[in-house]
């Protein structure tokens, strides 16, 4: 036995030596120290030794375990260490090179003419008003003088929620809420965000859009100052060359309403798909606030008066962009809206 313990540290060494991964040097640890080696062996031997040479022996024993486990502790920082640099130059980068970053995303359609439409009248003196889109009958209905018999109120047309609340179908209950404010004129204010009506989906219509309005309260307003603000605003967003005209419509909260046209630029007002054979597309609804609305929000419509205005920006989007099915604005194909921003940057 002694002998053979001896040459142990030789070997060991050798072993040491030859390990250059760390399964190897498992194994050599496996050898010189594990249960069926010969430094175990010899523990199990020293029963059959007499007291004092068992504890010469024992006192060997443990400094040649401890002087393995060292060297291997050594060995294997080593290996580690190596492993390591030789990781690092296998998948070192030049950070400094320019690299393959994706492309830059795009504002939504949508978003984009909705913010030019806002962009227009801010220079006008119009500021932007938000209001929530659960909303109550009063401000979507009752004090924009829609009656309780109009047929925007049934169920077929409104989406009603619990609490006696609803889905604003227009952008005008924020024009009802700014008015009960009871701010003093002159009051500039735009608006815009998502609107719900309960219609059929096609190829036009949604029950989910989005739509803008703008309106201005103040002494001495008239259907002059409407007409020209609405032709401002629609050859700003148009251009200058787009040719539009005016026809009487109704709204409940507006008197005298009309409606702006865009001539057709597919057939040059001669009809066609685009235009459903009229010639003519339908942009903006506007006119002067209702003297009943005047009223109920405590203005005197002898004094003062107001003209509203608004379109639907889905809408817009959809012509703006030449997508003809406007429910393909709100499906997410990353494959059509990267055609549009590469037709309209």
């Amino acid at each position: 036995m002694i002998q053979s313990i001896d040459s142990l540290p030789e070997l060991f060494r050798a072993a040491l030596v030859a390990a250059s991964t760390s399964s190897t040097l498992e194994e050599v640890q496996r050898e010189f120290l594990g249960k069926k080696s010969v430094l175990k062996q010899a523990f199990q031997g020293l029963r059959a030794l007499s007291p004092d040479d068992r504890a010469a022996m024992a006192r060997r024993l443990n400094e040649l375990q401890q002087d393995f486990e060292r060297q291997l502790a050594d060995r294997r920082k080593q290996l580690e260490e190596a492993e390591l640099t030789q990781r690092l130059r296998a998948e070192w980068q030049d950070l400094t090179m320019p690299g393959t970053a994706s492309g830059r995303g795009a504002l939504h359609p949508v978003t984009q003419v909705e913010r030019r439409c806002l962009e227009v009248l801010r220079r006008l003196g119009f500021v932007l008003e938000e209001g929530p889109e659960v909303e109550s009958e009063d401000f979507n209905f009752d004090y924009l003088n829609i009656p309780k018999h109009h047929p925007a109120r049934e169920m077929q047309d409104t989406f009603y929620v619990t609490g006696g609340l609803l889905l604003r179908s227009h952008t005008t209950s924020v024009q009802a809420r700014v008015l009960k404010e009871g701010r003093n004129p002159p009051i500039k204010v735009a608006s815009a965000g998502r609107v719900y009506r309960n219609e059929a989906t096609d190829a036009t219509h949604l029950p989910m859009f989005h739509q803008l309005e703008g309106f201005w309260l103040e002494e001495g307003l008239s259907f002059a100052h409407l007409k020209g603000i609405l032709d401002f605003v629609a050859r700003e967003i148009y251009g200058q060359d787009s040719v539009f005209r005016i026809k009487p419509k109704f709204y409940p909260y507006t008197e005298p309403s009309i409606g702006m046209d865009i001539r057709c630029t597919s057939c040059g007002g001669v009809g066609c798909a685009a235009c459903h054979g009229a010639g003519w597309v339908t942009i903006i609804g506007a006119g002067m606030i209702h003297r009943n609305v005047l009223t109920q929000f405590g203005y005197d419509p002898d004094k003062v008066s107001g003209l509203a205005f608004g379109w639907g920006t889905t809408r817009m989007a959809s012509q703006w962009t030449g997508v003809k099915k406007v429910k393909s604005l709100y499906q997410q194909d990353l494959r059509l809206l990267r055609g549009i921003h590469r037709r309209n940057p």
